[in-house]
């Protein structure tokens, strides 16, 4: 499978997110255990000590939202989405007041703080736009960081705590070169498709936030390294080749899969990632998106990820009938959440 969900696994969480060229991470917990699951080996914990180092970053770059990428790729792709981002933002903007003018000030304030003081959180930035007389409530706050994230100016830092800190992008991200846009638009579309497909042009553009034109343009200039084919009934995909992938294999693809993650959440088009049984109101976004039960890339149900701090409970509740060897696959899964988060976890089938 593409998405590495099945098959051989990545050794390194940054290897995980390379492959995906992007990983959606606004909840950044589940975010760590959608790469986990797609390694060999690793915890909650040592994969935050990766990030902490910076081996891959989290920052808004695509739709937007939160995405962990791998630093060599986050100068180009902020380059082929950012003008974009800035452009959808600019509503919202004129409503908090922010002009360009604005975003200058804060982006000098941020930049300055951070190089006299390392790495700063949130309401740290905060504290500084208020020390140089910039009003920033919680709204203004996060879309003035958004647009220094946007520009290319600052980007994830370490964490502080259980906050992430902002870096300057110069001293997290290496240099270089720029792409022209189509090559651009072309890598975007190769890896995407690469990490994720087979995929049609309106998942593509969903996923990056891109028009449907730019999305069909990088199809395009992807070349050989996309294969194209139409359905019977009438859809269009592309996929890449995927050497290895070859009939699934005894016991059957068990994952408990995080809100968000990318196996659901980077399609516009997700009826193909839903049991043919699923009842029609366990397949509404707000439930797909959920933390969600995948036996061989499908959904059939969803779990409830036990709080960090509460009851180690774990509620299993599938939409569709599982048999005895299923539901085994599914508890084999509920260990391996148990042992990456490191605690002892009661899983409690709730049909």
């Amino acid at each position: 499978m593409a998405q590495g969900l099945a098959g051989p696994p990545k050794a390194a969480p940054a290897d995980v997110v390379r492959h995906l060229l992007a990983v959606q991470s606004q909840d950044y917990p589940g975010a760590t255990w959608a790469l986990g699951q797609r390694m060999a080996a690793g915890t909650q914990e040592s994969i935050g000590a990766l990030f902490d180092q910076g081996t891959f970053v989290r920052t808004h770059v695509l739709r937007p939202t939160w995405h962990f990428v791998a630093p060599e790729d986050l100068r180009w792709l902020l380059a082929l989405t950012g003008p974009r981002l800035l452009r959808g933002a600019a509503h919202r903007h004129r409503a908090l007041e922010i002009d360009a003018e604005l975003v200058v000030r804060a982006e000098t304030v941020f930049e300055e703080v951070i190089r006299r003081d390392g790495p700063q959180t949130r309401p740290e930035l905060g504290m500084a736009l208020a020390e140089a007389g910039i009003q920033a409530e919680a709204g203004r706050l996060a879309h003035l960081i958004m647009c220094a994230e946007y520009e290319a100016r600052i980007c994830s830092g370490p964490r502080k705590g259980r906050l992430q800190s902002y870096a300057l992008i110069d001293d997290r991200v290496p240099p270089s070169r720029p792409r022209e846009r189509d090559e651009a638009l072309a890598e975007l579309a190769a890896r995407y498709v690469g990490g994720h497909g087979p995929i049609q042009d309106i998942d593509l553009a969903w996923w990056s936030g891109l028009s449907l034109g730019d999305a069909r343009r990088g199809l395009a200039g992807a070349g050989e390294r996309v294969e194209r084919t139409v359905l019977a009934d009438g859809r269009t995909f592309w996929s890449a080749d995927q050497a290895g992938a070859g009939a699934r294999d005894l016991p059957p693809s068990t994952h408990l899969l995080p809100n968000f993650d990318e196996l659901l959440v980077a399609m516009r088009d997700r009826r193909d990632g839903a049991h043919p049984d699923l009842p029609e109101d366990a397949r509404a976004p707000e439930h797909i998106f959920n933390d969600v039960i995948v036996i061989d890339g499908e959904v059939v149900g969803e779990w409830d990820r036990p709080a960090p701090k509460g009851a180690p409970r774990l509620g299993l509740r599938p939409r569709v009938p599982l048999d005895a060897r299923t539901r085994a696959a599914v508890d084999a899964a509920v260990a391996r959440y148990a042992a990456f988060v490191d605690r002892t976890i009661e899983a409690v089938w709730l049909d």
